[in-house]
């Protein structure tokens, strides 16, 4: 039975999973029924972070265009263009035993692609969720559904997998930006061009 989790809440997935190593972090929404003149392209992306907060440098941000970590331990399962269909839309694949030592979180996080040009933000999608399974027995372990009411964000950074000594966390985040991946990779040290 996974946890679904609230806002905020933050739980163990190793403790009660001892030797647990390689998770599957998955990802989707819908999208209302307003047209837009456009498909929605909602782009799922992994940063992986030291305790500054920030990455170290341009290859610890994992998306669509960097598919896999240079250690093996995030790989993205690729970029899925309309969101269409039930289950996860997106998926990125976690092995915490070669997660780099200097990295002690990986957060989360969705943007919509080229939101501007085609006048979409969060307000127009509906379910959105992340969960994570265990990819060994397929067991869902947990579940959060962004029941927020965003607006004009046009990212957000759904949740985050952190390191407290020798257990890996999960933390609920649920928190919108304006501004799309952009904002999103200044929040945490990419450089962008």
């Amino acid at each position: 039975m996974p946890v679904n989790l609230q806002k905020g809440q933050k739980v163990s997935l190793t403790k009660g999973n001892p030797g647990l190593k390689k998770v599957v972090v998955g990802l989707g929404w819908d999208v209302n029924q307003f047209d837009t003149g456009g498909d929605f392209d909602l782009d799922a992306a992994a940063f992986l972070l030291e305790d500054s907060g920030k990455v170290s440098g341009s290859d610890d941000f994992v998306f669509y265009g960097n598919l896999k970590h240079p250690s093996g331990s995030v790989q993205h399962m690729g970029d899925n263009l309309t969101g269409a269909g039930d289950g996860d839309d997106e998926q990125i694949m976690i092995d915490l035993s070669m997660v780099p030592a200097n990295v002690t979180k990986i957060a989360f996080t969705v943007t919509i692609y080229d939101a501007e040009t085609r006048r979409q933000n969060f307000g127009q999608v509906n379910n959105a969720f992340i969960r994570i399974y265990n990819e060994e027995n397929g067991e869902e372990m947990l579940r959060y559904d962004l029941g927020e009411d965003f607006s004009i964000e046009t990212a957000a950074v759904f949740g985050e997998l952190y390191k407290n000594g020798d257990e890996w966390k999960f933390n609920a985040i649920g928190s919108g930006y304006q501004g799309g991946l952009a904002a999103l990779c200044e929040n945490f040290g990419v450089d962008v061009e």
